[in-house]
């Protein structure tokens, strides 16, 4: 096996990760087509480049990383009331509302899951981080990469990565904490309920959250437990190979847009 045909297998092993870590940066399904394939392009083409000083995951994560930082989308920061503006958008719009009910009644992949919707909230959220903390968070506490890898995939010191962290998982505990009412009781957010009732009103949706290991022990950890709990359950769902990611790529690709025009009118 040459070294061509050696890094084409190991790609192939990770190419769900990659394509993952992108698409909760760049949070559009053809983007992240598109920018997978450039990342593999430019890691083959420039092969000879790769000595082999980190893993070739950990070269492929970079070139995957420069090359979202020159998205539009990946740097684009979400408003921490977006969700709000978009669930008041469709409260007031009723065709709008219907579009969504059509995406989760016409497609094959447009199942509302609870544990699913907590996944596509994590990602909001995190994009209302700046992008090299999302980057940052993402490879750590999603990916597992160490923190000697991160310094090579960003260019970042030791010191910078883990305050990125630090600073990154204290934005999203506050936000969480103000907002989630999965978690909080006076959260403003209850989204997931909300829309379990409207999808899946025969289901109880107590039942169907309790199942999940962050809501059975909210009452009994502080926040920044919670917060492993939701990024456990956030490496456990590939966003772009779940049940209901047809409904969550809709709500996602267009809730800046829809956020947009409720916060102008």
């Amino acid at each position: 096996m040459n070294k061509t045909e050696k890094y084409q297998k190991e790609f192939i092993s990770f190419q769900g990760e990659l394509k993952s870590f992108i698409y909760r940066l760049v949070t559009h399904r053809q983007e992240t087509e598109d920018i997978a394939q450039e990342t593999y392009f430019k890691a083959f083409k420039n092969l000879d480049a790769f000595k082999e000083n980190a893993s070739f995951k950990t070269w492929t994560f970079t070139i995957a990383a420069n090359l979202a930082k020159d998205n539009l989308r990946a740097r684009q920061r979400w408003g921490e009331d977006w969700m709000e503006l978009v669930k008041d958008a469709h409260v007031q719009d009723k065709q709008l509302l219907q579009k969504k009910f059509e995406v989760a009644r016409t497609s094959e992949h447009g199942k509302f899951v609870i544990r699913e919707h907590i996944n596509y909230c994590f990602n909001c959220v995190s994009k209302t981080l700046l992008l090299t903390s999302q980057i940052c968070l993402l490879l750590k506490e999603v990916y597992g990469f160490k923190v000697s890898e991160i310094m090579l995939i960003t260019g970042l010191t030791e010191g910078k990565v883990k305050h990125t962290i630090a600073d990154a998982r204290k934005d999203m505990n506050r936000i969480f904490e103000k907002r989630c009412a999965l978690i909080n009781k006076k959260g403003i957010c209850h989204q997931c309920t909300g829309l379990n009732n409207r999808f899946n009103p025969e289901q109880d949706t107590h039942i169907e959250a309790n199942k999940i290991k962050m809501i059975k022990e909210a009452r009994n950890k502080n926040y920044d437990q919670l917060l492993d709990l939701r990024l456990q359950l956030a490496k456990t769902i590939d966003p772009l190979d779940a049940e209901g990611r047809d409904l969550h790529n809709y709500l996602i690709e267009n809730s800046p847009d829809w956020a947009r025009a409720q916060a102008a009118k």
